[in-house]
């Protein structure tokens, strides 16, 4: 990988100015946001499902509990904790994304599970919460479109409790060459054409497909995560590879 300059980062591909990266993200999510939950059925053939499940059992989450859910979206992991937390826990929603976080408070309080659950617009390199506040937090799928993830992992290590857990569950590499080779060209040839079909966008799902080839591997993400000061920390492989969820406690 090519060097770049300090005031640049990858938008997919391409390399932008560092402060353009959230914007760019924004605009691929405000187009996406309406048709995100069908297209990830599609996409995954519905094994997304299974991914997240894994994500809360092995979160250890319990009733009582303060829950951070980055990056929330439209709110199917916020919607299974809140169930788990109970009354006398509390889940925060988060995203940086005004569209998606619109679109996740409507489809819960269409399921009628917003009683514990509050929402906050947030970028995860800055999150606006006291230190030491939460048990648990979960970045599902988001920590690829951060512009600085070693600054967004130290934010999300600031504000858990001693002992709390951080999950990152991720598309990552396969070990597998034939598997990655087919990964890549469905990647590359299928989704940009079911974004277009489905959501009426093929660009977005382009940037999305180049954005996951650009995201660090197993171990390198393993090692960002410990050294934003994380311990006992490990990763799962799901899928053969293709998805990834890392595990680290705030000692």
């Amino acid at each position: 990988m090519s060097e770049k300059p300090d005031n640049t980062t990858h938008f997919g591909y391409k390399t932008v100015n560092t402060e353009e990266k959230a914007e760019k993200v924004a605009e691929v999510f405000h187009s996406v946001a309406s048709s995100y939950d069908l297209m990830n059925d599609l996409m995954s053939a519905g094994i997304h499902r299974l991914w997240k499940r894994m994500t809360i059992e092995m979160s250890g989450v319990r009733r009582g509990h303060k829950v951070l859910d980055i990056a929330g979206g439209t709110g199917d992991l916020a919607a299974k904790f809140s169930r788990i937390v109970g009354s006398e826990g509390q889940v925060v929603l988060a995203d940086i994304n005004d569209s998606m976080l619109k679109v996740g408070r409507d489809r819960l309080v269409d399921r009628g599970v917003v009683n514990n659950i509050q929402f906050a617009q947030a970028n995860a390199q800055y999150l606006p919460f006291p230190d030491n506040t939460f048990d648990v937090i979960t970045i599902a799928f988001g920590l690829r479109n951060v512009t600085d993830k070693d600054m967004a992992l130290r934010s999300m290590n600031r504000v858990l409790k001693p002992g709390g857990k951080l999950l990152v569950l991720e598309f990552s590499k396969p070990p597998s060459t034939l598997l990655s080779k087919i990964y890549d060209s469905y990647s590359f040839s299928l989704l940009p054409k079911l974004g277009q079909l489905f959501a009426k966008d093929s660009d977005s799902y382009q940037y999305l497909a180049e954005s996951i080839r650009m995201h660090p591997d197993q171990e390198t993400l393993k090692s960002m995560v410990e050294n934003a000061g994380f311990s006992n920390c490990d990763y799962h492989n799901m899928t053969g590879g293709i998805v990834a969820l890392h595990r680290g406690v705030k000692p």
